[in-house]
């Protein structure tokens, strides 16, 4: 238990109390401050929308920023291609 910490985060002018480990507190907090600032911007931005709007625009926000940097460390696609490309030298060097 005492790697563990409880905190308290606010997103979006809510309280929410958490029990972590003590390494995630440095990125939980950053990921709160990060989702309240985005919130700002739409809420500065659009007047005629509500707080969920702009978790919902914050959340897809982000989570697209995540997948396209998860496609760019996936290395499947060139070990495949590399893979075939191997089996065509190697049938190419058989045939010779």
């Amino acid at each position: 238990m005492e790697n563990k910490l409880s905190i308290k985060v606010n997103v979006a002018d809510r309280t929410y109390p958490l029990n972590i480990d003590r390494k995630q507190e440095e990125v939980i907090r950053k990921a709160a401050k990060m989702i309240n600032e985005k919130v700002l911007q739409y809420k500065q931005r659009y007047k005629d929308k509500d707080t969920q709007d702009f978790l919902a625009m914050a959340s897809l926000q982000y989570v697209i920023k995540f997948i396209e940097l998860e496609n760019k460390a996936d290395v499947a696609p060139v070990y495949n291609e590399l893979k075939a490309m191997e089996r065509e030298l190697s049938e190419f060097l058989e045939k010779e």
